[in-house]
């Protein structure tokens, strides 16, 4: 019962949060040092905890089935609504910029070729799967989390032992750095799935009594793995890349570096799909576009951004971890707070 109870709705929270967000860690991590970004990661890590806890709570109390569009609708009207639909949407375009900018990092190190070939490349295989809309989402998910951790682990077992025999200290714990928190706000997202955990429990006719202990392993197990893969990164390689991967070429073997740039790429365009299937839904289903134009403005977006200079991936990380999830979570905390009152309006008139 442990498996279906905790395990399962743990490591689908688990596998939403594990993402690119990852490779952003290890250069971060080497500018503030290794005690102040498990520091910040730490906290983190707590605060999203608290952020999925009050947002299921605000889901289980709320009649029907809804997303965070849907939920700012109810409680802020069409103020609220076009506020989670302006947060929403940029981030989902964003995100799928960065992927476009991490995508090459991998491909490269199976694909000796120019960085435009291998980025045109993965827009169009991405494109493609969105224009058809491909709606084999669980395969996808688990080719995403399947992909990043098989990293995680061939990273932190090739790279442990130099990380030990290298590494010079802790380093100072600094509460001003605040350059590691747009990226590992980013790195720790996950509120996406929170609905689909709740229906889980719910089509499974468990008790919610088991939710807290699942979110709290869901939210605890990616700063885990995100600390190992830092010291793993570290260990292969004293030269750290903004992406994490394409500082190892020359520093490790080939073949390493073929199963890594394998493995991330599958993980990376299925995460672009599922990202891009789900900015289309919004279009067309929240905002009654057409499916031409929605799928188009999907496709050609982020490539568009691309071109028009949005290529730092640590730069854009950093962007939507430090500005577009703060307000996300504080729209999520004011509609709870919003509910709550709500609730107590209600019972206070019965």
């Amino acid at each position: 019962m442990f498996l279906k109870q905790i395990l399962f709705p743990a490591s689908i929270l688990a596998g939403t949060v594990i993402g690119a967000g990852i490779f952003s860690l290890p250069f971060v991590f080497k500018a503030v040092g290794l005690t102040t970004g498990l520091f910040y990661l730490a906290l983190f890590s707590i605060f999203y905890l608290a952020v999925y806890l009050i947002y299921s709570d605000l889901i289980r109390k709320t009649p029907g089935e809804h997303r965070l569009v849907g939920y700012a609708k109810i409680y802020f009207g069409r103020l609220g609504f076009g506020a989670a639909l302006f947060i929403g949407l940029i981030q989902l375009f964003f995100v799928l910029t960065i992927y476009l900018i991490l995508a090459p990092s991998f491909s490269q190190l199976f694909i000796a070729d120019n960085f435009i070939y291998h980025l045109i490349a993965f827009w169009i295989l991405g494109s493609t799967a969105i224009l058809l809309n491909v709606r084999k989402i669980a395969l996808l998910e688990f080719l995403m989390v399947a992909g990043i951790l098989a990293i995680i682990f061939i990273i932190f077992g090739s790279g442990l032992k130099d990380f030990l025999g290298t590494f010079q200290g802790w380093g100072k714990l600094n509460l001003f750095s605040f350059s590691v928190v747009g990226p590992i706000l980013f790195s720790l997202s996950g509120t996406l799935i929170i609905p689909e955990i709740i229906g889980y429990f719910r089509e499974s006719r468990l008790s919610f009594s088991f939710l807290k202990p699942s979110l709290i392993l869901g939210s605890l197990a990616p700063a885990l793995a995100y600390a190992v893969f830092v010291m793993g990164i570290w260990g292969l390689s004293s030269v750290v890349s903004e992406d994490a991967v394409s500082g190892l070429a020359g520093r490790v073997s080939p073949v390493l570096l073929a199963v890594v740039g394998v493995l991330g790429f599958l993980s990376l365009i299925s995460s672009y799909i599922v990202i891009g299937l789900n900015a289309r839904k919004v279009l067309e289903h929240d905002l009654s576009w057409p499916a031409g134009l929605s799928a188009s403005l999907v496709i050609f977006l982020p490539v568009i951004l691309y071109f028009l200079g949005l290529q730092s991936f640590i730069g854009l990380v950093s962007l939507v971890g430090s500005v577009f999830l703060p307000l996300e979570i504080i729209l999520i905390v004011a509609i709870w707070l919003k509910a709550r009152k709500n609730i107590i309006i209600d019972i206070t008139n019965n």
